[in-house]
This record gives structure tokens, C-alpha cells and sequence, in this order.
């Protein structure tokens, strides 16, 4: 059986603004991804609301620092056959002053830290597949908060910056925008059906990285 990590913020946690909890873990993707499947891998979730790529967040009590987490969990998890990131919301925040060349930079380094990753003796390389994630909305909130609203336009440019590092890696790339939409309620988080139709629309791509039918 192969092994994904499933690596990303509170859209891989599966976090559900209507009801400000956690989507089942039936509508999570990474869930999604693995019953669709069929019992040929096994997807482990690393979700955490408000991780980023590799910024330091000073106005949280946890480390959300994607860059300093990835090669514990990276020793955790293995053998591994893929890592799955799916990042770059957080980093858009305006308090931490991101701008989608930041976050591109960020998800470089983490597709870095994944392959080259000292796994030891016996241990193979896993692929690595990086993931934009869906573009920002305009939020329903009639004044929403300046210190935390994301960037929507800078959101738009992730994809391209994405694929650029992807191929230049040689890693696999997704743009999750492709089938998936925000709700409107916060403009970033998605619901259940849109979760659900991220981990359904990465399953062509890891078949294909993973060799498997």
C-alpha cells in the first residue's frame, strides 16, 4: 500500500465556518482522495488551521511555521510515497504582509525540504505534488477585519507562480481553483461539497504519480 502525506492549513483540517467546527471526515479531501482510491493508499492528514508556508506568525501561541513542522513530520510518517502541500492562504494574510511571490517562495522551499530530506538507509524519496489553493471570494461580512482579510487579488497569481516551481522541481502540480470555489461566507474556507471535490479532482494526478490504476 502507498503512503500520501496529506501536508496544508485549515482546508486540509476540513475546518467548517457555518458551523465553526470540522467538517466528518467523509468530506474531508484527503479522505475523499483516499476511499476514491480504492484502498490502494493510505492518506495521513496534517491539517492545521493558520499554517503557512515558512513565516513565523508572532500572533500565535503554536508554531504555523509549515517549514519548521514538514521534517518532523516527514521523519513521523516515513517511508512515504508522496507529500501532498496544500498552502499559501495563510500567507496572504495582511498581518503577516504576504504577497503571492512570498508564498511562492515558501512553497519551494517546502517542495526543497520534502525531497531533499535526509530519510535514511532503506528509505525512498517520495514524490512531491504541490497544490494552489482555490481563489479567495468576496466575503459576506459586511467589515471584515484589515489585520487578517486576505488578498483576493493576489490569490489569482498563485496557481501560475505554482506550476512555475513545479516544473522547475519537477514536482506534480494541481490548481485546486480548477474544481473548487470559497464560500462566500469568510471568502476562503470552503464546505463540504467544495473539500470533497478537491480530494475527487487530485485523484487523476496520483494515479499518475503513483503508478497505480
Amino acid at each position: 500500500m502507498k503512503t500520501i502525506l496529506a501536508f496544508g492549513d485549515s482546508l486540509t483540517f476540513g475546518f467548517d465556518r457555518a458551523s465553526g467546527g470540522r467538517h466528518s471526515r467523509s468530506d474531508r479531501w484527503p479522505l475523499i482522495l483516499q476511499e476514491a482510491l480504492g484502498g490502494q493508499v493510505q492518506v495521513i492528514e496534517e491539517g492545521l488551521g493558520g499554517r503557512n508556508t515558512a513565516v513565523d506568525d508572532p500572533s500565535s501561541t503554536i508554531d504555523r511555521n509549515g517549514a519548521h513542522i514538514l521534517p518532523v513530520l516527514l521523519d513521523t510518517h516515513k517511508p512515504l510515497d508522496l507529500v501532498i502541500i496544500l498552502l499559501g492562504t495563510n500567507d496572504l494574510r495582511v498581518a503577516l504582509g504576504g504577497t503571492a511571490q512570498t508564498a511562492a517562495q515558501g512553497m519551494k522551499r517546502l517542495a526543497e525540504i520534502a525531497r531533499d530530506h535526509p530519510y535514511g538507509p532503506g528509505f525512498t524519496v517520495p514524490q512531491v505534488l504541490l497544490v494552489a489553493p482555490p481563489l479567495f471570494a468576496k466575503p459576506t461580512w459586511s467589515e471584515p477585519d484589515p489585520s487578517v482579510s486576505p488578498r483576493n487579488q493576489e490569490s489569482h497569481l498563485l496557481a501560475g507562480l505554482y506550476r512555475s516551481i513545479a516544473q522547475e522541481l519537477g514536482c506534480g502540480f494541481f490548481d485546486a481553483a480548477t474544481v473548487a470555489k470559497s464560500t462566500a461566507e469568510d471568502g476562503v474556507h470552503l464546505d463540504a461539497a467544495n473539500t470533497r471535490a478537491i480530494g475527487m479532482g487530485l485523484v487523476p494526478q496520483v494515479k499518475e504519480l503513483l503508478g497505480i490504476g
